[in-house]
């Protein structure tokens, strides 16, 4: 495999503050922001290399990544990647530099509390393995479906957590949980000694430093898409009334 030749990135680029002017940086340097938009250039570029695409250029990969193109060979500079002047970025070569960067070259064992229909859907999601990933176990308090196999995997007492985590080298706890349980269960990952959470559960969850915790929340992002849906209504509606009013 052969790396895109290096060529300094002339147009510069702000990086987003922090609160102090200078933007906030994660261990290798590289800006928080940028990381918040690594995955989705990584998804980006998954999709281009099964369409065969060998090589991208920026103002295609950003349009596919919907960010601004200055802005994202500002995000891959962080990286060391620089793109052939004519040619553009080497496809292969970034997905490794990205996956690199974010970790995924080596696989995460990953633990999910929660075996409702949520829980169960991420079990049985095949593309985690291939993300670096791997689903070590799947846990509930619910009689009627501890020992029903779902996925890679048969559903485990949540008695057996903390020896679960122990086991499996556990880097990563997915909360799949109601409300009600979701921060006794952080606290028992927490004490297992996960740092990093991804939560489910429509519940912010109190952690201590040093803990990273993502949170995912379905009824806000479609009450956010309510609103745009709602603007766009209102916005037609209003220029369908003057256009009978003129008429």
């Amino acid at each position: 495999m052969t790396s895109a030749a290096e060529i300094p990135d002339t147009e510069t680029v702000p990086e987003e503050p922090s609160g102090g002017g200078e933007p906030a940086r994660v261990a290798g340097g590289i800006p928080e922001a940028t990381v918040a938009r690594l995955p989705v250039y990584l998804r980006a570029l998954y999709t281009l290399a099964e369409r065969g695409a060998n090589t991208v250029s920026s103002d295609e990969l950003a349009a596919c990544a919907g960010v601004n193109s200055a802005k994202l060979r500002k995000d891959l500079s962080h990286l060391g990647s620089y793109g052939i002047r004519g040619v553009g970025y080497d496809v292969e070569y970034l997905v490794y530099q990205v996956s690199r960067a974010l970790g995924l070259t080596q696989n995460w064992s990953v633990v999910i509390v929660g075996a409702g229909n949520l829980g169960r859907a991420l079990a049985n999601y095949g593309g985690f393995l291939t993300r670096g990933f791997q689903i070590s176990a799947i846990l509930d308090s619910d009689p009627s479906l501890v020992g029903r196999p779902i996925g890679p995997v048969t559903v485990r007492h949540v008695t057996e957590l903390e020896s679960v985590i122990t086991s499996n080298s556990v880097a990563i706890g997915v909360i799949a949980t109601p409300a009600g349980t979701a921060q006794v269960v952080c606290d028992r990952l927490v004490a297992a000694g996960v740092t990093s959470i991804l939560n489910f559960a429509p519940l912010v969850l109190n952690v201590p430093d040093g803990v990273d915790v993502r949170k995912v929340d379905l009824s806000i992002e479609l009450q956010i898409l309510a609103f745009h849906a709602q603007r766009r209504f209102a916005e037609r509606f209003g220029q369908e009334s003057d256009s009978a009013a003129e008429a």
